[in-house]
């Protein structure tokens, strides 16, 4: 008599065949979503936080209030090295406003100069620049306050209130609102971070094609390591902005004659004071 080899040892067996099982079930195309979805979930964290986007929620909130015109303001630009501030303002029409306005790090550059177009050609938009020179001269920060200001009185129709991102308000006729990280949540200020963006990085494009060698096209002016080998290399040019460090070591290198040596406030030096003998001091006269 022939006896089947695999009942002598069923015990043995039974593990062999769960285990072809699960690698069987594991080929299957919901098992490999499943493990790619567990991996990609952090331990003891049930799902994804998702980031919602910005509403108009907070002007809608006034138009019952019977406060219109709203508008949002935004700047791009405060962190490079070279170029200028650009800043923006947006009165968005509430019956046109046009889907997928976020803040514009969030975008891709194919999404923003979409978005741009639509948001020009349904809202009240005006830009302002603030040049190097004014950085230089004011301050990176007081540049950017000046610029979002003059956005704001460059709109076609004046403003009672204004939503403005960070945490500087605004020196503005109407009543005025900084929201901290407003971009990603007021719609209107994330429209006008669309417009800033989008305008500066054209700005630098043009830049890039009368100071060629830099790279503006690609970095816009931000210190990445090509951008600083450049001016390195070729020294700053009358788009970078002076005082800022890169800057003030590429010219100190290149152009030494145009920094100022700096004063040492704790040099003693002595003075030599000649006294006539000729001259007697009374010194009871002053008790």
């Amino acid at each position: 008599m022939i006896r089947d080899k695999s009942a002598k040892n069923p015990a043995k067996d039974a593990p062999q065949k769960q285990a072809a099982k699960k690698a069987a079930s594991a080929k299957t195309p919901a098992a490999k979503t499943s493990a790619v979805k567990a991996s990609k979930v952090p331990a003891g964290k049930k799902g994804i936080i998702a980031i919602a986007p910005p509403s108009f929620r907070r002007e809608r909130a006034l138009i019952k209030r019977g406060v219109w015109p709203v508008a949002g303001c935004d700047e791009a630009g405060r962190g490079p090295l070279a170029g200028p501030v650009v800043a923006a303002a947006v009165i968005l029409d509430p019956d046109r406003i046009p889907r997928g306005i976020d803040d514009s790090k969030r975008l891709t550059a194919e999404e923003r100069e979409k978005l741009f177009d639509k948001i020009c050609a349904t809202a009240q938009v005006s830009v302002a620049v603030a040049s190097p020179s004014r950085i230089d001269r004011d301050n990176i920060l007081r540049a950017s306050l000046w610029a979002l200001k003059r956005a704001v009185v460059a709109l076609p129709e004046t403003p009672r209130h204004v939503f403005v991102d960070g945490r500087d308000r605004l020196d503005t006729e109407c009543d005025c609102e900084a929201v901290i990280g407003g971009d990603g949540i007021v719609l209107s200020i994330a429209a006008a971070s669309i417009v800033a963006k989008v305008t500066r990085d054209r700005l630098m494009c043009a830049l890039a094609q009368d100071c060629p060698g830099y790279g503006f096209e690609q970095h816009k002016g931000y210190a990445v390591p090509e951008h600083l080998e450049a001016l390195d290399r070729l020294g700053p040019s009358i788009h970078h902005r002076s005082f800022f460090a890169p800057v003030a070591a590429a010219r100190a290198k290149h152009m030494p004659w145009t920094v100022e040596p700096v004063r040492d406030l704790f040099a003693v030096t002595e003075i030599e004071v000649q006294v006539d003998a000729a001259v007697e001091i009374d010194v009871s006269a002053n008790l």
